[in-house]
């Protein structure tokens, strides 16, 4: 897909086999509203289709927030009981669902605050970097809210349950360094550093085997999964060896070159 342009509210740009979702709302903090939250949803969605892609960066513009969680400011019109919540979070999980199925890797470059919906955002992300001024947390027991399943699962299957219930009813927001010891990011950099650690991780991603890391990352998922895995499923792996790209990395392997791969 084309570039879209800086004046929208979410917006993707590309270099080469790598693309950029910017969440632009910087005056406050890149909050999401529901209209940002479709919209990142349909972005994702297109994204995903391509299959020139080899990595997506998720970030938020203005260098000061990765996204301060949804806009509480419309919570009384649009979420403000049961049945409103529920139909605002069937907007929402598009989004989440678009970055977690992607096959392609993501990467979560986190600027500044990341916290609420936008620590949802970037939990749903398979590689999260940043900045020493990065702040994570979900207070929403000032709100009296519950993290939806979609929140709750991927935060205890990264940090386990302590961890997740010192962010969700202690409501502290943790410093990047705090947030790397508990296991909610990948790494933590200095802050003029973050934007090219992120693209530097981007584009290792994008010179490997394309459906090598799709595979690793449906096979880890899957390894979520405790149902014991059926004999195709113990097969799986060895699949890519069949694959043009597999042979064409041996062989540059082997003759000591730089592998080109085709993604077949």
């Amino acid at each position: 897909m084309p570039d879209s342009g800086p004046m929208e509210s979410i917006y993707v740009t590309r270099e080469g086999n790598i693309a950029t979702v910017v969440l632009n709302n910087p005056e406050h903090r890149n909050a999401l509203n529901l209209a940002m939250w479709n919209r990142l949803g349909e972005l994702m969605q297109q994204l995903n289709a391509d299959d020139t892609l080899r990595c997506v960066v998720l970030r938020g513009a203005g260098g000061k927030a990765f996204a301060a969680g949804a806009d509480i400011a419309e919570f009384e019109k649009l979420r403000f009981s049961a049945e409103q919540a529920e139909a605002y979070g069937e907007q929402m999980h598009p989004a989440f669902e678009a970055i977690e199925h992607s096959p392609h890797p993501t990467v979560a470059l986190i600027e500044g605050a990341c916290v609420g919906g936008g620590l949802e955002l970037a939990l749903k992300c398979d590689l999260r970097i940043s900045n020493r001024s990065g702040k994570f947390g979900c207070p929403i027991n000032r709100l009296g809210h519950v993290l939806p399943w979609v929140g709750m699962l991927p935060l205890v299957q990264l940090c386990g349950r302590a961890v997740a219930l010192e962010i969700l009813v202690e409501g502290r927001i943790l410093t990047a360094e705090e947030a790397y010891v508990k296991g909610l990011v990948n790494r933590v950099v200095d802050d003029e550093a973050a934007e090219a650690e992120a693209y530097g991780t981007a584009k290792r991603i994008a010179n490997g085997a394309p459906l090598a890391a799709r595979w690793h990352k449906q096979l880890s998922l899957r390894a979520l999964d405790p149902r014991p895995l059926s004999e195709e499923e113990a097969r799986e792996p060895y699949r890519s060896c069949d694959t043009e790209d597999y042979k064409a990395g041996v062989r540059a392997f082997l003759a000591k070159e730089k592998p080109v791969f085709s993604g077949r």
